[in-house]
């Protein structure tokens, strides 16, 4: 039986995915698949449903430019929103007929003599004359490499695989991690448990979060003058961009933010051991900067203990640490984030030699061009790819840029009649090269820590050393010239 056959495959359908689709459909293209490995839409905001969970870049940004929402309850929204929000956008665009649900990607080869991606699905095969992965960075969680932790006899889960009825009623509970996720659920769900140990291995820069209600005279005038929440929208931006000065120009200016991050600590930590605990010796934004009111209260409740002696071992009880106290639990929640340099689905990525992206990747490190396109993969195309990754605004931005870029390099295929395309290797190493340069001055790279942003090679493959607005113009055309374009064959 001959597989189905359309112009696009998109892997995923989170923000990326949803991107893309919407941008084929305002360019009149309808010939594409969305491949879902799960029975919804809405990606990481699908999946992620743990206590307290919140997006950490404001409301009005998060959110595509061409389906603004005006009825956001919040400045930073919760998950729960947040997945309503892209539900409600794949109907109202009319996306949802181009799903696949239950259809994980399981394989995908590129065919050098047909020009097409052959891939395999849990519903079926397929081909496709682009193949375009938007299954986004934060999909895939990393558990810890503990010994003995499955033989843990409690309950263990990843944050990101929250179990739906869930109770902390009594429990005596472990968090392992003091991340992002980490900093939302402890706070969630101290009131709850008998005892809680949160176990930190780098303290993290926490600042005050200025969420707060949208009030419903706002919502009205964003409903009724839509403009108004562009200008908000573009105000939001702009005071977001202006962050890169620090992160990426001279860290020197990044005195202000530990000022104001040390007085968070000295306001909400009275214990002078404990404050000792969380103050970290790194620059403010080596690591993710955290937004939290809530975070230490939370850790100074009589029923916590912030344990900072590095995990060596888990019994099926409990947790042993260095000095040798192991400490009884019966519930073990693992926010320990996610594979972000080592992607799995890199390994179920065959390019032109046949050699898998994953397999390529573990000896040279994650990298593209533009963050898009990869050398030795025809016609395949990443979103929130190498270096698209942001640690100041929207990576909504970020996923807009590179789906102008798709449909640029669609229409000068069309034009030009060709049948694939595969950016020029001492092209995308000239760009790498250009951008690793950038990055050493970044404090990503030069604060004194160690992070989820660089692989095992030493390098950040992960953020986007500059302002947004410079990938935004750098994507705005497709540059043939980068290429290699090959003409379709015409039958005799």
């Amino acid at each position: 039986m001959t597989p189905d056959h359309v112009r696009l495959a998109i892997v995923g359908s989170g923000f990326s995915g949803l991107a893309m689709a919407a941008g084929l459909r305002r360019d009149g293209i309808d010939d594409f698949v969305i491949l879902e490995k799960a029975a919804d839409v809405g990606g990481t905001w699908r999946d992620n449903t743990y206590p307290g969970c919140q997006c950490d870049v404001p409301s009005h940004l998060y959110s595509f430019s061409f389906a603004l929402n005006p009825d956001w309850s919040r400045t930073y929204s919760l998950q729960p929103e947040i997945e309503r929000y892209l539900r409600r956008t794949a109907e109202e665009l009319d996306l949802l007929r181009h799903v696949r649900f239950s259809s994980e990607l399981l394989d995908a080869s590129w065919d050098d003599t047909d020009k097409v991606w052959r891939v395999a699905t849990a519903s079926g095969d397929l081909t496709c004359d682009v193949l375009v992965l938007g299954q986004g960075p934060l999909s895939e969680p990393r558990a810890p490499e503990i010994t003995g932790i499955d033989t843990f006899e409690g309950e263990v889960w990843h944050s990101a695989r929250w179990p739906e009825q869930a109770t902390m009623q009594g429990r005596r509970v472990a968090v392992i991690g003091t991340g992002a996720s980490a900093i939302q659920i402890v706070p969630e769900i101290q009131p709850e448990v008998a005892h809680l140990d949160v176990y930190q291995r780098t303290a993290p820069w926490v600042l005050p979060h200025r969420d707060r209600p949208i009030r419903a005279w706002e919502r009205a005038m964003y409903r009724r003058f839509p403009v108004l929440q562009r200008l908000v929208r573009a105000g939001v931006y702009w005071a977001r961009e202006l962050l890169i000065f620090g992160l990426a120009k001279d860290t020197k200016r990044l005195k202000g933010v530990e000022r104001l991050a040390r007085r968070h600590i000295e306001k909400q930590v009275a214990d002078p051991e404990l404050r000792e605990k969380v103050t970290p010796t790194y620059t403010p934004g080596c690591k993710r900067l955290l937004p939290s009111n809530h975070w230490y209260p939370a850790i100074t409740s009589d029923n916590v203990e912030l344990v900072t002696d590095p995990i060596v071992e888990i019994t099926p009880t409990g947790v042993v640490t260095a000095d040798g106290t192991e400490r009884p639990c019966d519930t073990l929640v693992l926010a320990t984030g996610f594979k972000v340099t080592n992607h799995p689905i890199g390994f179920r990525i065959k390019g032109r030699d046949g050699e898998t992206l994953g397999d390529l990747w573990s000896r040279q490190g994650m990298q593209g061009y533009k963050g898009t396109t990869i050398s030795g993969f025809p016609n395949l195309v990443m979103l929130s790819g190498p270096n698209t990754g942001i640690g100041h605004t929207s990576l909504v931005v970020m996923i807009e840029a590179q789906v102008d870029y798709v449909l640029d390099m669609l229409r000068t295929l069309g034009r030009r009649a060709a049948a694939s395309f595969d950016v020029k290797p001492e092209v995308q190493a000239r760009f790498n090269d250009d951008l690793q340069k950038k990055m050493k001055r970044t404090v990503w790279n030069a604060g004194g820590c160690a992070s989820w942003y660089l692989d095992d090679h030493g390098r950040n493959t992960t953020l986007w050393p500059d302002f947004t607005f410079r990938f935004v113009r750098m994507t705005k055309r497709f540059d043939p010239d980068a290429y290699v374009l090959e003409p379709r064959t015409v039958a005799a």
